[in-house]
């Protein structure tokens, strides 16, 4: 009702988004994923007020996205230049914010570190570094080897040695390669979408000003921002006539992180006017090149590959892992010897099932490569061992500039609304308090945007009388 009535125009929306990432930012203060010397109690005022004060933030800016989208809908839709100084303006507030949603930001530094130090972090987790940094790092990932590629390890290596291991620096300089991920995403966004016939503005709309991309890759400084920019220039190259630069571009993406490898599928599809064995054979020796080149300047050496079986988290709550789960607790009330199996079985079902799936979207949509790698990629994230909210973005990126209908869109974007929730703001699991806050921020938000609107509405009604 409050989207079908609220007067909306493209400042409104700029100004409220902006509300609310200025929110995000002042709560991130005391509730965001803090250096562990500035940490706050849960328990204490100051962390309560932040974490309700994150929630308003997300809040408004959902509501600012979906006015956004009521406005590129309308009889005058802003053009791409003028969404993508909304972006901008969005994202200004959460430059120097705290890290938020997550501390893997501190595993990029700490890694960093490692390859600066010549550890082999395919080898050692951050413990082996020692010291401050690797003590910013969340306990469950200290022990763990790095899951990314060499790219990504080169750029965190040299930021380590500009920073010379300053926390804030590094934070900082994280957040700006996040920014320049990004920067690239939206670049690319428009061009993509005019080559498939989308609109542009509605692909930056859904693509690039959406509220998961503020919240995790611009506030949580993600790897992910790299990895599809470098995706997404890519496949603009490989749509035109720099075949070899695409395949470039989109190797260095799965070098960062692995899913991006998939881009090359599209690549063959668009050459395969050329003949298919030409395309597959040209575009798998450029790949293989661009990985000996990066892996070699790296000079990490080709640990990241044994390193993709990194173990997740215990608790993620990945359909794969959750099932996995509930099988072990009911093989092991059942006095069964499988339960340490069940996990691992069902992780390779849905490997099976992401196989299954992504060869029978290739078949379907051999057409629109854009769009069935944006859908394969959504599988990826659904159907692996692993999920993030963020990783919701690998798919909904590439769906933005290729979805041939409104009403995947839609369902999409409707997904990337309750996923803007589903994290908080430090990073760690909720206990029931939290929750209560979060759920108290929100509904103050709802609260206020529903005061604006019966204020907006009561002159119309006065005029009525």
């Amino acid at each position: 009702m409050l989207a079908m009535a609220f007067p909306v125009d493209l400042r409104r929306c700029q100004a409220l988004g902006l509300a609310g990432t200025a929110f995000l930012a002042l709560g991130g203060e005391t509730a965001g994923a803090l250096p562990v010397a500035d940490l706050v109690s849960p328990e204490s005022g100051r962390a309560a007020l932040g974490l309700v004060g994150v929630y308003f933030g997300v809040v408004l800016l959902i509501a600012a996205w979906a006015l956004l989208g009521r406005v590129i809908r309308g009889p005058e839709p802003p053009t791409p230049r003028a969404l993508l100084l909304v972006l901008a303006v969005w994202a200004a507030p959460l430059l120097l914010a705290p890290p938020l949603f997550s501390r893997d930001v501190y595993s990029y530094l700490a890694q960093g570190a490692m390859v600066d130090a010549h550890i082999d972090v395919y080898a050692h987790g951050p413990a082996q570094l020692g010291g401050p940094l690797a003590n910013e790092v969340a306990p469950v990932w200290r022990d763990t080897a790095a899951p990314y590629g060499p790219v990504f390890l080169v750029v965190a290596s040299a930021l380590s040695g500009l920073t010379r291991g300053q926390l804030p620096a590094g934070l900082l300089g994280m957040r700006l390669v996040a920014l320049l991920g990004v920067a690239l995403m939206a670049a690319a966004l428009p061009r993509l979408a005019r080559q498939c016939g989308a609109d542009p503005a509605a692909a930056l709309w859904l693509g690039a000003l959406n509220p998961l991309v503020l919240l995790h890759l611009v506030a949580g400084a993600h790897n992910d921002a790299i990895m599809l920019g470098l995706l997404g220039v890519g496949l603009l190259a490989a749509r035109g006539r720099l075949h070899l630069l695409g395949v470039v571009l989109i190797t260095l993406a799965a070098l960062v992180k692995a899913p991006a490898a998939l881009g090359l599928l599209a690549v063959v599809a668009l050459r395969r006017h050329a003949g298919v064995v030409r395309a597959v054979a040209t575009t798998a020796a450029a790949a293989l090149a661009t990985t000996v080149v990066a892996t070699a300047i790296a000079g990490t050496g080709y640990g990241w590959v044994a390193a993709l079986k990194t173990p997740i988290s215990p608790h993620n709550w990945s359909p794969t892992s959750v099932l996995g789960r509930i099988t072990g607790r009911l093989l092991d009330h059942l006095g069964s010897g499988l339960a340490p199996l069940a996990t691992p079985v069902w992780h390779a079902a849905g490997l099976l099932a992401t196989t299954i799936a992504v060869l029978f979207i290739w078949l379907r949509l051999r057409p629109a490569p854009v769009y069935a790698l944006g859908l394969s990629l959504a599988v990826v994230a659904v159907l692996g061992p692993a999920i993030r909210p963020w990783y919701a973005l690998w798919g909904l990126f590439l769906i933005a500039a290729a979805a041939p209908s409104t009403f995947v869109r839609h369902r999409v974007a409707a997904a990337t609304a309750v996923l803007a929730l589903a994290v908080l703001p430090s990073g760690g699991p909720p206990d029931l308090a939290q929750v209560l806050l979060a759920v108290s921020g929100g509904a103050l938000a709802v609260v206020v945007l529903w005061q604006a609107h019966q204020a907006a509405q009561a002159p119309v009604l006065g005029r009525t009388a």
